[in-house]
């Protein structure tokens, strides 16, 4: 829909928006009209370089034709039935999952959060089916980000955030350890203890990825203890890091994995996958979603799916991602850039995250921050050098230009 098409100014449809949405999101003051492979344009047509990839969702590239074709064919057949009936793009998309990945069994949901509450319901009905009513506990990371619904959030190792603040008390069960310590995790351990959940770069958490030690270690734990290993792939999943899920990259297979973003191509749609006999845990009943597997999202998924692997999209993430971490060690006020894949986080010396993002924004490119010395980068994984040659030189302006007015208010006191 364009915005001539609803005979509304730019500023009365923002105007609609400000007095009728419930608002915890910062808004960029654009209308985000239209978009193309690495461009969101605005509705005068201005182009914005896309470093943020509808938060890891578009990575086969935004509008891509191959996802926009299936919806349109699959529009004409059927959108949405229940889930007693067969239909055609939920197994397709099934089998695709789980031959690729190594896993038995699917369950379809509809966002992160779902797949992870699902993962969460999964692991503790295991536990209590194969070891008693107490075998329950699950361990998270601390700073790790699961999601915001009431299991999830819980499982989010953010206690003092704003995640969770206002919504306590937090569902019990869950404690946490420090990211890549297995010897912290090791001492959360209990006789009640049935899984330890991680993701294998913590997100929003500052963009950290898990140490090869760390990844075997918590697998070997799991496996001396007869617990499940929970890998929350929901942003790092579909090539973001440079293979297919980031566990493959790390030659450690969980129990159970969540996924979504990445797998909809835009569409919204997330899975727990797992082996078959966990899943047996799962019976009628025990677990439902109206619109979990619905057609027109599997139909989109298998596109976006098969659009990441035909093209070796993983691969050019791998390479990209290094690319831009070595580019971005070169600006002036960073101190480390790292991460995975293109899951690329950029910390400075100065407090000037916040304020990066909205020079970057002005100059016509889009990237996020975490906190107040972090920016991520999280593009499609069709990016090219050129473009993030592009971004560097964005971002050296805006890291300058910020660097200049946070030394100025530091003077003024």
């Amino acid at each position: 829909m364009k915005l001539k098409d609803t005979g509304l100014t730019a500023q009365e449809l923002k105007k609609i928006i400000n007095q009728y949405m419930v608002e915890t999101y910062e808004r960029y003051d654009f209308i985000a009209e239209r978009a193309e492979g690495m461009y969101l344009y605005d509705e005068e047509g201005n182009a914005y370089l896309d470093f943020y990839g509808g938060v890891a969702v578009n990575s086969p590239g935004n509008r891509n034709k191959k996802v926009i074709e299936a919806i349109k064919e699959q529009l004409q057949d059927i959108v949405h039935t229940f889930n007693y009936p067969y239909t055609i793009p939920q197994a397709l998309l099934a089998k695709k999952i789980c031959d690729t990945i190594g896993m038995d069994k699917i369950f379809y949901q509809n966002s992160g959060t779902e797949a992870n509450e699902c993962m969460i319901k999964m692991a503790r009905k295991y536990g209590v089916d194969n070891y008693g009513p107490e075998r329950y506990h699950i361990i998270t990371a601390k700073n790790g980000f699961h999601g915001r619904t009431y299991g999830a959030m819980s499982a989010t190792g953010q206690t003092d955030n704003a995640v969770q603040n206002g919504f306590k008390p937090m569902l019990p069960g869950f404690s946490y350890a420090e990211y890549n310590n297995l010897e912290d995790f090791t001492s959360k351990v209990t006789k009640n203890t049935i899984a330890i959940m991680i993701e294998p770069v913590q997100g929003e958490g500052g963009v950290h990825p898990a140490t090869q030690e760390f990844m075997e270690g918590l697998r070997k734990l799991c496996d001396d203890n007869d617990m499940l290993l929970l890998f929350d792939e929901v942003q790092t999943g579909w090539g973001r890091t440079g293979a297919p899920m980031a566990y493959m990259g790390y030659g450690v297979k969980p129990d159970m994995v969540s996924m979504a973003k990445a797998m909809g191509g835009g569409m919204p749609v997330g899975a727990c996958c797992t082996s078959s006999k966990i899943a047996m845990s799962f019976g009628a009943g025990a677990h439902g979603s109206t619109y979990g597997g619905n057609p027109l999202a599997c139909a989109a998924g298998y596109a976006s799916i098969s659009e990441i692997l035909d093209r070796d999209l993983s691969g050019n993430a791998k390479e990209m991602g290094e690319y831009m971490k070595q580019e971005l060690s070169k600006l002036p006020h960073v101190k480390e850039a790292r991460g995975r894949g293109l899951l690329v986080g950029c910390e400075y010396d100065l407090p000037i995250a916040e304020e990066i993002k909205h020079e970057c924004l002005e100059r016509m490119a889009l990237i996020t921050a975490i906190g107040d010395s972090i920016n991520r980068m999280i593009p499609p994984l069709i990016v090219t050098k050129k473009q993030i040659d592009e971004l560097m030189i964005i971002m050296r302006d805006s890291i300058r230009a910020a660097a200049e007015r946070y030394t100025e208010l530091r003077k003024a006191g």
